[in-house]
């Protein structure tokens, strides 16, 4: 591994150490021998690292950060899935598994880097959700490690982090049922999108025949129903088959198989004291220059946790056949720069903005409430003098709102934006307004709906995030086309008061 980039700090080091074995077992399932599997990992880590680098920021390794990006782990085998594609495009294929080869030069490898709303349902609900959540259900669900061990690693409560996994199971499955309304679907498809909705919501409902036929014969509705059917433990296979897709269903074999050896099988009480020196382990790697071992360790875990199960992806095409749940891919137009929809407000804040009964605060969402910036408010100019002031003193107006709008991504003739604003005071509605400066015409919205009467343009709140603490966020995305120029908006305001920006 001394061609891997070195670890900056004990951050990296953690990140290196949890998520190597996970790359090499994927790339495993890429190439036909270790030694290749060995440098499709090793190139694709350092690609996954370096981009990592240089978007500034690591991944957050407790509650809260934006939403946009996948969990640490599921990035990474996505660089792997990149990197293969490569050695396919540069005359390499002959090192890569045939199975792989086939599926790269098919539509369903073009869905994961094409348009965003031709994307697997599971990937774009996955990056929906705030980062920490998204962990919490990557670890919990595909990666199959205990409860307490992921409560460790995201700094979460053990007392409260089965209740905070159901939560972000449904904000997942809400986001996937948005994302599926967004994709463009034919007149049938969209005819059982409500009816798939119901059927999924109980684990008693019967599927009627004709959306059972339905589902037999269309992918983009299979993909959906699995995301959406949270009983039945289809979950995880929707995950892995959705983001990692190629080989989705033999990866997830692995890793469950590589916690049991790395964890002890049925000796939970000795994997949790293992994990708690965990953290100790990792200071002593990185002060000694050691990390090549712990690196050995984790390949060690790995190697036995192949050994019954085999190195080919040609075994995971036929579990894809027996399990018509599996998520496919996502399709895209070229040259389109793609980054994600809006970053939504994190489980937290959202189960509190949705109106459900009270439950009392945990821990872990006081966190990740705390971890959240807030921008400070900024000056927009000087008011005018007003009567009982002396002449000639004038104020800026004190903001009670403060507006962060992030340009996500823009191509030829569109692009993307997320809009978040802070509130000092509590909402039990919203309306956000702006005005466009260069004739921009907004299109989809999501966590808002729409409206736009020449430059003036209103975001409303949907009914699920009516309800903002006071001191708390919310957020919303859109996709709007553009010509000439580009420049961000002005003149916001919430609910008719202007609000600062930065």
């Amino acid at each position: 591994m001394s061609d891997l980039p070195t670890p900056q700090d004990a951050t990296e080091a953690a990140l290196f150490s949890e998520c190597w074995d996970a790359v090499l077992s994927y790339a495993d399932l890429c190439t036909s021998g270790a030694l290749t599997a060995h440098q499709l990992a090793t190139e694709a880590f350092t690609l996954g690292m370096r981009e990592v680098r240089a978007a500034g920021t690591l991944p957050a390794r407790g509650p809260g950060g934006r939403a946009g990006r996948l969990p640490m782990i599921a990035e990474l085998l996505t660089a792997v899935r990149a990197t293969a594609a490569a050695w396919e495009a540069d005359g390499q294929g002959h090192r890569l598994d045939p199975e792989l080869r086939l599926w790269l030069n098919s539509e369903q490898a073009a869905r994961y880097t094409g348009p965003p709303l031709q994307r697997p349902v599971a990937l774009r609900g996955l990056r929906d959700l705030q980062e920490a959540d998204a962990s919490l259900l990557w670890l919990a669900e595909v990666e199959a490690l205990p409860l307490p061990v992921v409560a460790r690693r995201l700094g979460l409560d053990p007392d409260t982090v089965a209740e905070e996994l159901d939560q972000v199971r449904s904000l997942f499955r809400g986001r996937c049922h948005r994302a599926h309304l967004d994709t463009p679907l034919d007149p049938l498809c969209r005819s059982y999108a409500r009816l798939l909705d119901a059927v999924t919501r109980s684990p008693a409902a019967e599927t009627p025949g004709d959306l059972s036929r339905h589902l037999a014969t269309c992918v983009r509705c299979a993909e959906a129903a699995a995301c959406l059917r949270l009983h039945g433990g289809g979950l995880p296979a929707a995950l892995a088959g959705g983001v990692v897709g190629w080989g989705g269903l033999a990866y997830l074999e692995r890793r469950r198989r590589a916690t049991e050896v790395r964890l002890g099988a049925g000796g939970p009480p000795a994997a949790e004291g293992a994990e708690a020196k965990e953290p100790a382990a990792r200071a002593r790697v990185l002060r000694n220059g050691l990390l090549a071992a712990a690196v050995l360790l984790s390949a060690l875990a790995l190697g036995v946790s192949m050994m019954p199960f085999g190195g080919s992806g040609s075994a995971d095409a036929g579990a894809a056949a027996r399990d018509d749940r599996q998520p496919v891919a996502d399709p895209a137009g070229p040259g389109t720069t793609t980054r994600t929809p809006a970053a939504p407000p994190s489980a937290s804040a959202e189960r509190s903005a949705s109106g459900s009964p009270a439950t009392t605060p945990s821990r872990s969402a006081t966190k990740a409430e705390a971890g959240r910036k807030n921008p400070g408010p900024e000056p927009q100019g000087t008011s005018s003098a007003t009567p009982g002031r002396t002449p000639g003193r004038t104020t800026a107006p004190a903001a009670g709102c403060r507006v962060a709008y992030h340009l996500d991504s823009q191509w030829a003739v569109g692009f993307q934006a997320t809009v978040t604003v802070t509130t000092d005071k509590a909402l039990t509605g919203w309306q956000v307004a702006w005005n466009f400066r260069d004739g921009q015409q907004a299109g989809q919205m999501w966590d808002a709906t729409v409206h736009q009467n020449g430059a003036r343009v209103t975001a409303t709140a949907a009914d699920y995030n009516r309800a903002v603490p006071a001191h708390g966020s919310l957020s919303f995305g859109f996709i709007a086309s553009w010509q000439g120029q580009n420049r961000p908006p002005c003149g916001f305001t919430l609910n008719g008061a202007p609000c600062a920006t930065g």
